[in-house]
């Protein structure tokens, strides 16, 4: 490294020996913490009226920045319109990695988003891009940075989970009273409404959604102010970036402001509890996909074929949204542990958990893009799923019901049903199909009003509870989780946080 190269560094002045060419590029953050140029400059933006407002801008010096910041900030917009132009491909549709490439490649000399915005702002204002720096440290900008792009990433996952939680609702009308069994240890247990079984995991996503909202209102708290570790050396008026970056306030501590990725971890482990339960979803379909359940047919257009078996048509997009989940355990488990160890305030080991919610923020934005476009393309074979339901003595508990309901004490009504399925199992027959003299034999209780008791459709309904499986709870339920999706409004998926404490 030159001489010159060196005293670009945002910190040269106390340095007089090189960096080692191998260190400075292992030690470097802009290959991967360019995606926050856009929370970058907005916090920059908000940075610039603050110290103006405290007299270090005048008003041309801060319109000044205020528009070299906002070219800096098209940067991405105009690195996107080039590569799509040479690639053939539409505006604002190539890569990710293609864009991050370019950029990085375009400032070799920057260290981080930090450096660059002001290697970049540099070139548009001058010097007086180096006054901007003035009572704020790169411990404080990133700990904003990333409180911003994990609130963009929570706003995202909010709406995706609409659109899925959406889906699921639509396919759970289409389904109608169609019948299927349910299972406990992987054995079939009772007879439940498709649609039953398909809010339930409505009620998954909507409890991943508060999740989400929950970590949102926690985090909404500003850090600039807060200083490299014990607060600004100026006196910053801290609620003008706050207010200008929609946060509910400043942070309360320099100290934890600088240091805290709580709100990362927060998002990381929602992440993680929601991947659970897209990965449940996703193996139920590829077990129910499978010649033995037969349960569901797989839309073509999100399954693969084999190369060498030409029968086969591969539940891709179950697999693979299984196995994300994988990625969204093992990222929150990587953060904790970075984290669970250091002493405050800021430390370098930090960075580290940057990629973790790039790849966190990635990985639900692709599962979700899918999801609702798949859901949606569903086709059950509802005949095999009722012949499922209406064999294998699944009706066993509304008989036991049946004689509950004749007086008889539950537990010993449960040893009779007990006895009359042992029966049916060496008389080759369901319990609706055992001669009433049988059964007799086995209870006085029993008369012929048992058979309509245990029907499909009476032993759906005896579960008349909320939440239960009974056609009318069902069909109450439907509704409610439609009208909860239908109601949702933007402050459902921007929470407000003027009740929440600071965490």
């Amino acid at each position: 490294m030159s001489e010159q190269q060196q005293s670009a560094k945002m910190w040269s002045g106390r340095f007089r020996e090189p960096l080692d060419y191998d260190f400075e590029q292992w030690q470097r953050s802009f290959p991967f913490d360019w995606r926050l140029l856009p929370q970058e400059v907005a916090a920059s933006r908000a940075h610039a009226r603050t110290i103006a407002a405290a007299g270090i801008l005048t008003p041309d010096e801060l319109d000044k920045m205020l528009r070299g910041l906002e070219a800096v900030g098209q940067r991405t917009d105009a690195w996107a319109h080039r590569i799509s132009a040479t690639s053939g491909q539409p505006e604002y549709t190539s890569s990710t990695q293609q864009i991050g490439a370019a950029i990085v490649a375009s400032a070799p000399q920057a260290e981080d988003i930090h450096h660059y915005v002001e290697l970049e702002l540099t070139r548009e204002v001058g010097s007086l891009a180096l006054k901007l720096h003035t009572g704020r440290s790169r411990n404080e900008q990133i700990a904003t940075d990333m409180r911003l792009f994990v609130r963009d990433a929570i706003d995202q996952t909010l709406s995706d989970l609409r659109d899925w939680r959406t889906a699921l609702i639509s396919l759970a009308e289409l389904a109608g009273d169609a019948v299927m069994p349910s299972y406990t240890h992987l054995q079939r247990a009772e007879p439940v409404l498709v649609a039953h079984w398909l809010l339930a995991y409505v009620s998954m996503l909507e409890r991943d959604s508060s999740r989400f909202s929950d970590a949102r209102v926690r985090m909404n708290f500003c850090p600039l102010g807060s200083g490299a570790v014990a607060g600004a050396t100026l006196a910053l008026d801290r609620s003008i970036a706050a207010e200008a970056l929609e946060f509910t306030a400043p942070t309360p501590n320099s100290m934890d402001a600088t240091s805290d990725r709580d709100f990362m971890l927060d998002f990381a482990q929602a992440a993680s509890t929601l991947g659970l339960h897209i990965s449940r979803f996703a193996e139920e379909l590829t077990l129910y996909a499978t010649a033995e359940f037969g349960f569901v047919d797989l839309p073509e257009a999100y399954s693969t074929g084999s190369s060498a078996m030409p029968q086969k048509k591969n539940p891709d997009l179950t697999e693979l949204a299984r196995g994300k989940s994988a990625r969204l355990l093992g990222a929150a488990t990587a953060l904790a542990t970075l984290i669970k160890g250091l002493p405050l305030a800021y430390n370098k080991d930090l960075q580290e958990g940057q990629e973790q919610i790039f790849d966190v923020a990635d990985t639900l934005s692709g599962v979700l893009r899918v999801l609702p476009g798949f859901t949606s393309s569903l086709k059950f074979r509802f005949d095999k799923m009722q012949t499922a339901a209406e064999t294998g003595y699944l009706n066993a508990m509304a008989a036991a019901t049946y004689l509950s309901n004749k007086g008889v004490p539950f537990r010993k009504a449960h040893e009779i049903i007990g006895n009359a399925v042992r029966l049916g199992l060496d008389k080759g027959l369901e319990l609706n199909a055992l001669p009433l003299s049988d059964l007799q034999q086995l209870s006085e209780h029993f008369s012929e009003d048992f058979f309509a008791a245990i029907s499909l459709r009476a032993t759906l309904d005896c579960h008349d509870v909320t939440g239960g499986t009974a056609t009318s709870r069902v069909k109450q339920a439907l509704q409610e989780a439609k009208l909860r999706v239908l109601n949702m409004r933007t402050e459902d998926l921007h929470p407000a946080n003027t009740e929440a404490a600071h965490g």
